[in-house]
């Protein structure tokens, strides 16, 4: 089935009530109704329509968050074509790559990048580029709005491709994670079950929706959480936790990264009356630590419910929602979902008792289809006998809670977002001065983990740590940026000629808590 058309299906009866509330933004006056979500992701599937694409065409989307760029991502699912959201940070050099490796028909970029998007898509043979701000303009809905509200959703089985995630390589260049129609669908049923979204007979829920929608958590997990629900959205463009806060009162659940859980604590309205109508908390993209999972409780009165999943597979685990299926454990990521199998194995592939530490493998109607264009790459990923290897390091305890102790690959997540050193040390190396470099990532109060890198100079050269930085901050994404810059004569090795990073992370492990 279309996974717009099952989202729709679950729309409520009355289609004038509110689905989806500004709680921020230049017009909060301007609610969106169930009616207005079908119709205007009618005009801008019909407006695709128009096009004569071929079929299952990629869509590019790098957009500043707005409820317009969830229609857009309706719109593409209901004609049938592919939706490719790309982090709005992404500067020259990867959306070139993006574009060169997806081959998009249609790009939709922010006006204030027209200039520059337009060039590199024209270039790489792309037929349409629109404009789509966060403020209700663009040519994409000047186009829309001369199309039909009454749209027919395209015919789509479960294994058609209904979006590419591009997730960063750890050989410099990323792959794009290609999930369809009922890897999505079955993630956002299970969860609807399994967190106990409550329908309007039971008092209804409401999402507070603070998150980017470029990557898993905001587009996938949040947004079908809230739309096969028919469950009203506070909607936030960005994070602010004082607006949050205010709006706490008015919902029923929250999902945000650590990061976001850390800043509602630092303020003093945080309190268990602030939270008295929260059903639930739920916490995920980075590792939540035990400090903030037990501070939350004493000051909240309510266990953050902290889950498991990654680009590839949308959610795989989860902490229990309802008492009698067990505690939300502190330091886990709870159980496996239904219909999810997630094992432990060993270096050779053996399986592991439980306590024992090993990569994760898991399979299930969630796990992705393959990377875009890269069979061997896709192969590689996957066992034997059809587990997907996560690439992650962790434990299930005797009683099934699973623990994420590591990540294998050398993955930072800072602030929710995925920065492998890889890609980074690529962009590092090709700056004047420098011989080679180590991309690290150190705890950090605020955000997880911080970027840090490691430089070696070439014979003669001088480099300065501030301007390496800069320089990078007009050819990558921001929260890839190391935020400080250490130049050494050499890096440590070992006997196989291997960097340890291990010795740099314990060497710099105390840099931002100093």
């Amino acid at each position: 089935m279309n996974l717009f058309a099952a989202l729709r299906q679950a729309f409520p009866a009355d289609l004038d009530t509110c689905a989806i509330e500004p709680a921020d933004g230049p017009d909060t006056t301007h609610v969106y109704t169930w009616r207005d979500l079908d119709h205007a992701s009618a005009r801008i599937a019909n407006l695709l329509d128009s096009l004569a694409l071929p079929p299952a065409s990629r869509i590019a989307v790098q957009v500043e968050k707005s409820v317009e760029a969830l229609l857009l991502y309706l719109a593409v699912l209901r004609a049938g074509h592919v939706f490719l959201p790309l982090n709005t940070a992404y500067q020259a050099a990867e959306i070139e790559y993006f574009i060169g490796n997806a081959e998009p028909a249609v790009v939709v970029c922010s006006g204030k990048h027209f200039t520059w998007i337009s060039r590199l898509a024209f270039k790489a043979g792309t037929t349409h580029v629109f404009t789509l701000n966060d403020d209700r303009t663009g040519t994409l809905l000047d186009r829309a709005a001369f199309h039909a509200d009454q749209h027919t959703p395209a015919t789509k089985s479960a294994d058609d491709l209904a979006a590419i995630l591009y997730t960063s390589g750890t050989t410099g260049r990323s792959k794009g994670a290609m999930l369809t129609h009922g890897n999505l669908l079955s993630n956002a049923q299970t969860l609807k079950d399994y967190w106990g979204w409550r329908n309007v007979k039971e008092g209804g829920d409401v999402l507070i929706h603070a998150l980017p929608i470029f990557h898993v958590h905001g587009l996938f997990v949040a947004s079908h959480g809230a739309l096969l629900n028919g469950s009203k959205m506070l909607w936030f463009s960005k994070f602010d936790p004082k607006a949050v806060l205010a709006r706490l009162p008015e919902a029923t659940v929250f999902m945000g990264v650590p990061t976001l859980y850390v800043r509602l604590l630092g303020e003093a309205g945080l309190t268990q009356a602030a939270c008295r109508h929260m059903r639930l908390f739920i916490s995920g993209s980075a590792p939540l630590l035990i400090e903030t999972f037990n501070d939350w409780r004493t000051r909240t009165g309510h266990t953050i419910l902290e889950r498991y999943g990654m680009s590839e597979t949308v959610m795989l685990t989860s902490n229990p929602y309802r008492a009698e299926d067990g505690e939300r454990r502190g330091g886990t990521v709870g159980f496996p979902l239904p219909g999810v199998g997630l094992r432990v194995r060993g270096d050779q592939g053996q399986a592991l008792p439980a306590g024992e530490v090993g990569g994760i493998e898991v399979k299930g109607p969630n796990v992705f289809a393959g990377y875009w264009r890269m069979p061997e790459k896709t192969r590689e990923e996957f066992t034997a006998d059809g587990w997907f290897k996560t690439g992650d390091v962790g434990k299930i305890d005797a009683d099934g809670y699973v623990t994420i102790v590591g990540r294998s690959k050398d993955l930072i997540i800072t602030g929710g977002y995925n920065v492998y050193p890889a890609e980074v040390e690529g962009f590092l190396n090709e700056l004047p001065g420098v011989q080679e470099s180590a991309v690290i990532g150190v705890p950090h109060p605020d955000f997880g983990e911080g970027v840090l890198a490691v430089v070696v100079p070439r014979a003669g050269a001088r480099i300065d740590g501030a301007a390496l930085i800069a320089a990078l901050k007009n050819r990558i994404a921001g929260f890839k940026v190391p935020k400080q810059v250490f130049v050494v004569s050499e890096l440590p090795r070992n006997t196989m000629g291997k960097v340890q990073k291990n010795l740099l992370r314990e060497q710099h492990k105390g840099h931002f808590n100093a």
